[in-house]
């Protein structure tokens, strides 16, 4: 279909022709105008290639350059509805974050349309490329622009820290999937996704081959910020601007998420013992999920908070790809785009309350933000859709994978994903009571916090009057799709569907290699999520935001609780430094445990 890189190209394109202009014009609305235009086309691009994909994967090979004998001498495209859902899901998000910065945006004085569309081509390519050393171009070319967009404020040493940490954490996992990548090629000798899965397949993989999942692995956890390599997002989070951070937190987590199940389904299926690596990145799950809920409890800076948040969820999805099974990857999928819209709305929420009072911190700001009515209440939303209330997506993806789940004989992680979504909807809830309420008062687990938030830069021009409509429009867009996700079974059965085909490694292949098209095996039609737990969750969020609102003397008996978690409180701020050589210490150890444990596992 030679619609394939288009997707990439047009973003490409115009992102060369406003780095020009940028120097040519100083009116903000041709390039604001030119960016969403772009951004638009890319959509409606992705939208045609989704409904494409449905009827069979589409296989583009750039040149024309079809394998030779079976042997893939050029590069290829290979458009499944996975690949073509998050592309689209990316590109939505950035027209998002453009209409979120809409002639307002202070922080768009050099590049910033630029970088956001270089980022949106590097999401787009990430996504659709069916060879792995192009998935690695596009994985540091999107390393790159968030970087930069993380530290656009050069003339602060906030964002500069934060952009360096960012830097210097992916990088290192940029590393390791090229030695990854080194190891496969000198197994298999090419890179195309389907010819080193076809090369493996059938084979006893040993250790060479464990060890070139898990570095390729390894890196792509960096990216997804999984413990212990997410010390980089809280830091990159604080200081982005928020058009980033919906981009950050929205998608750009999840492709390193997407990019292992990707490469253990097509590639590494049919060679290692899947027990050992679902073990593996299991335990990796339940740890990312329990320590970002507690830590995002710990958080007064908004961002902060939030970004833990993105910590404990993406945890939750590691486990939903750890449980190596089609229909817990379907689950996976309907809660990574919940997820996404709920989180990016509640960046933008953010964002406007940063517009209004050049603050994020939750303790500075209790009880100022009444006036803003409408933010607040749609905050308060997002706090409990979270958590997992019906309808949002993220209660019917959650749904989907409880039930996978149990029926795999893992019923711990049902109580799991219950603790950590009400933690960390209730922390949501708890600002939301604070900010815009004026409900609560101090406690000791946000209020002692060393990051706070008090004083940011304006990201706007202006800081008064009503908030702009174009920074409402988002906002509400984002809450209508994680409703849709969750209430449209349309969207439940094309994820199912998609995620049938990506976890059939042997029909990819056959496509790609052969050119022939497959049916993947049709998916049991999962039970209606519980309604009942759903609700559950969302009463356990207002219980535990409760308990931190409830007035001083209502939580007196708790006091002697609060003494002992101060040690334990302390330990975990210790570890979240903010020094990159701390962070790249953790990420030593832990690389060299999983890596030493898939080897001797196999």
């Amino acid at each position: 279909m030679e619609l394939a890189p288009f997707p990439v190209l047009a973003p490409l394109f115009l992102a060369a022709v406003l780095a020009a202009l940028e120097h040519a014009t100083n009116r903000h609305r041709i390039l604001d105008l030119l960016s969403l235009a772009t951004v638009a086309a890319v959509l409606v691009l992705d939208l045609l290639l989704l409904k494409r994909s449905l009827s069979g994967t589409v296989v583009y090979w750039f040149g024309a350059w079809t394998p030779m004998q079976g042997f893939p001498v050029g590069i290829a495209f290979v458009v499944d509805p996975v690949a073509a859902l998050l592309a689209l899901f990316a590109a939505f998000l950035t027209a998002m974050g453009f209409l979120y910065s809409w002639h307002r945006f202070k922080a768009i004085g050099t590049y910033y349309h630029t970088l956001m569309l270089l980022f949106l081509a590097s999401m787009q390519g990430f996504c659709l490329t069916g060879d792995l050393f192009n998935m690695f171009v596009f994985f540091e070319m999107m390393g790159v622009t968030a970087y930069a967009l993380t530290g656009y404020k050069i003339e602060d040493s906030g964002p500069l820290e934060g952009a360096l940490n960012f830097a210097v954490m992916n990088s290192i996992g940029g590393l390791m999937v090229l030695f990854g990548i080194g190891l496969l090629y000198g197994i298999t000798g090419g890179l195309n996704l389907a010819w080193a899965g076809a090369f493996l397949e059938g084979k006893a993989g040993g250790a060479t081959v464990a060890a070139a999942f898990l570095l390729l692995s390894l890196g792509f956890l960096v990216k997804g910020a999984i413990v212990p390599f997410h010390f980089w997002l809280p830091d990159a989070h604080a200081v982005a601007p928020t058009p980033a951070s919906v981009l950050f937190s929205g998608i750009m987590v999840q492709l390193g998420l997407y990019a292992v199940a990707r490469i253990y389904w097509v590639v590494f299926s049919d060679a290692l013992d899947p027990a050992p690596l679902r073990l593996l990145l299991l335990s990796a799950g339940a740890a990312t999920a329990v320590l970002g809920a507690v830590m995002a409890l710990l958080q007064r800076h908004l961002k902060r908070m939030l970004a833990f948040s993105t910590v404990s969820h993406s945890g939750m999805m590691l486990t939903g790809i750890a449980l190596m099974d089609p229909s817990a990857l379907a689950g996976t999928l309907l809660y990574l785009v919940g997820h996404g819209a709920v989180k990016g709305a509640l960046f933008v929420c953010t964002g406007i309350i940063l517009y209004h009072y050049n603050s994020v911190d939750e303790e500075t700001l209790r009880g100022k933000c009444l006036p803003l009515k409408a933010t607040g209440a749609l905050f308060c939303l997002c706090g409990v859709a979270l958590a997992g209330l019906p309808p949002f997506g993220t209660w019917a993806g959650k749904g989907v994978l409880e039930q996978s789940a149990e029926s795999l004989g893992y019923g711990w992680l049902p109580p799991l994903f219950l603790i950590c979504s009400a933690i960390t909807g209730g922390v949501v809830l708890r600002a939301g009571g604070s900010l815009f309420y004026g409900v609560g008062s101090a406690n000791f687990l946000s209020s002692s916090a060393p990051s706070s938030g008090k004083k940011e830069e304006p990201e706007a021009f202006e800081e008064k009057g009503a908030t702009p409509r174009m920074m409402l429009l988002p906002l509400v867009l984002l809450i209508v799709v994680a409703v849709g996700a969750g209430a449209l079974p349309q969207v439940q059965s094309s994820l199912a569907e998609g995620a049938a085909r990506l976890a059939d490694g042997k029909g990819y292949r056959a496509t790609v290699l052969k050119g022939g098209a497959y049916a993947a095996a049709a998916l049991p039609q999962p039970d209606r999520p519980d309604l009942a737990m759903g609700v559950a969750a969302a009463l356990a969020a207002l219980a535990v935001a409760g308990i931190f609102l409830a007035p001083p003397d209502a939580v007196r008996p708790l006091r002697g609780l609060r003494r002992a978690l101060e040690g334990p409180v302390a330990l975990l701020r210790s570890l979240h430094s903010g020094y990159i050589g701390d962070y790249t210490a953790w990420f030593l150890a832990g690389a060299a445990v999983m890596t030493l444990f898939a080897i001797l596992s196999q």
